[in-house]
């Protein structure tokens, strides 16, 4: 968390004007590059890569170009409160780099550990270097404002809200009705009271500006949590098949550099192995036919795909837009190679999801549908998410949540499950959509999804909700807000 209470003196260079950088770090400047690529329409997590390697930042430099940018995008609404009192003009009329040195300044002043005269020299420098001499003069004014104040002492100015909602989104830096979505969420799936909501609330969303851990997977059959153990990582206290890396870069672990292990959070695995878990009575062509109806870019078909073969089964991960697949089959490689060894198949293909029920009617004896959706459960690990969506998003995703529920069902044989999840708790995304879905059908039971969901020593994971729907949280359980409902297909005339 940011340090939010620290005494301010005006930021001054501690170098004489002519003797002060002329240039940005190398640091700063792939922190704003990246800011730059994500106001382009980016996403942070994927670009964040790229831009190091361009740059050839690596060790502490890296991290601290991570934690910069990572840290400007989160907190980003806060600061450009801040900042428009500070350069005394809306933060949309500031040039787009301008705005971005400054929040990036900002963010070293008020949520890292930068004395101020660096802050200010340094993102001075930066201006000058990408924005010209005269830019440089209003960041350097905007800066030394800025640094006027405490972190305690700009949140108490512009944070003047009466609602206690609008002010905690104001003050924790998210959209209002991200917010009031997640409080929503919190009463409707059972994880808070009336009387303990708020507290919960403010809980949520002081987590989601916490960076997460690197979770890691053992792909089963593939690689051993010993071995990611080996690598520096502390075993997962709640997935069996995962670990955590306190520290350092997990692609100079063996495992994961050659895909036999993987980056995924620990709620995915849970997911996975939930699905998995699942008691079926198929019988026919469709017993042992594993699909992953929206496998891109590939972490649970990853994890899916060893427990299939595992189980003797066989598995089809689909995908839609051809470049997400070509990640799917990057990224199983290594679970083809060893399906083929253990006489099993796993099978990537590029095509629509809503059509599968239709092509492949009973078809399948376990479908996962991790489905398109807001992400509102993954703000920590994709920071920009929370400025990109919209409330106007959930009316194109709902539909298409409900078209893709609905041709799983219709791919799964009499006695299969589908497993239906998604990174959000908003109720329109999850509870909804799985309850417009049943009722409408009579051969479709909703199960109790939470006895599937055990932690690595066998015991269950708690606070899941009223069920039967299974609901992790970030601040509950140090997972992404994942959903998860098992859906069983049964005989409609034996159900009546």
């Amino acid at each position: 968390m940011p340090e939010r209470s620290r005494p301010r003196r005006p930021a001054r260079s501690a170098t004489r004007p002519s003797d002060r950088a002329r240039q940005g770090d190398p640091a700063r400047l792939a922190a704003y590059t990246l800011l730059r690529a994500v106001d382009d329409g980016a996403y942070a997590n994927l670009e964040l890569p790229n831009v190091l390697r361009r740059n050839r930042i690596g060790g502490r430099d890296a991290a601290f170009a991570t934690e910069l940018a990572f840290g400007t995008i989160r907190w980003q609404g806060l600061y450009d409160r801040f900042i428009a009192v500070a350069a005394d003009r809306p933060v949309d009329r500031l040039d787009p780099g301008v705005r971005d040195a400054l929040r990036l300044g900002a963010h070293q002043l008020f949520g890292m550990r930068v004395p101020q005269h660096a802050a200010a020299d340094q993102t001075v420098a930066l201006a000058r270097q990408v924005n010209g001499a005269g830019a440089a003069g209003l960041v350097n004014a905007v800066m030394r404002r800025l640094s006027e104040r405490s972190r305690e002492d700009w949140v108490t100015a512009v944070v003047t809200e009466a609602d206690p909602v609008t002010a905690l989104a104001a003050r924790e830096s998210h959209p209002e009705w991200v917010v009031r979505a997640l409080r929503q969420a919190l009463l409707g799936h059972g994880a808070s009271s009336a009387e303990s909501v708020s507290a919960d609330l403010a809980r949520l969303v002081e987590v989601d500006n916490v960076p997460p851990r690197v979770a890691l997977v053992a792909r089963p059959g593939l690689a051993t949590v010993d071995e990611l153990v080996d690598g520096g990582a502390d075993p997962s206290v709640l997935s069996r098949v995962g670990a955590v890396l306190p520290h350092g870069d997990p692609s100079l672990i063996p495992s994961v550099r050659d895909g036999r292990a993987a980056v995924q959070d620990e709620g995915s695995q849970l997911v996975a192995l939930a699905l998995a878990a699942a008691t079926t009575s198929v019988l026919g062509p469709a017993a042992g036919r594993w699909l992953d109806l929206c496998a891109g870019p590939g972490g649970k078909a990853g994890l899916l795909a060893g427990l299939a073969v595992q189980a003797g089964a066989d598995l089809v991960a689909e995908e839609v837009v051809p470049h997400r697949a070509d990640l799917v089959r990057q990224s199983l490689r290594a679970a083809v190679a060893a399906a083929r060894a253990a006489g099993r198949t796993v099978q990537i293909r590029t095509g629509d999801g809503r059509l599968v029920g239709t092509d492949e009617p009973a078809a399948y004896e376990r479908v996962l549908v991790d489905a398109p959706c807001t992400g509102l459960g993954s703000l920590r690990r994709r920071p920009e998410a929370r400025w990109r969506r919209q409330p106007s998003d959930l009316a194109e995703l709902g539909p298409l949540q409900r078209d893709l529920l609905a041709s799983a069902l219709a791919a799964t044989a009499v006695g299969g499950v589908v497993g239906y999840a998604t990174c959000s708790p908003h109720l329109s995304e999850t509870t909804f959509v799985v309850r417009d879905t049943v009722k409408r059908r009579d051969d479709v039971e909703i199960a109790d999804a939470r006895p599937l969901f055990t932690a690595s020593d066998g015991s269950p994971v708690t606070d899941l909700g009223d069920g039967p729907f299974a609901q992790l949280w970030p601040h509950l359980h140090g997972t992404d807000g994942m959903f998860f409902a098992l859906l069983r297909k049964v005989d409609p005339v034996a159900a009546r």
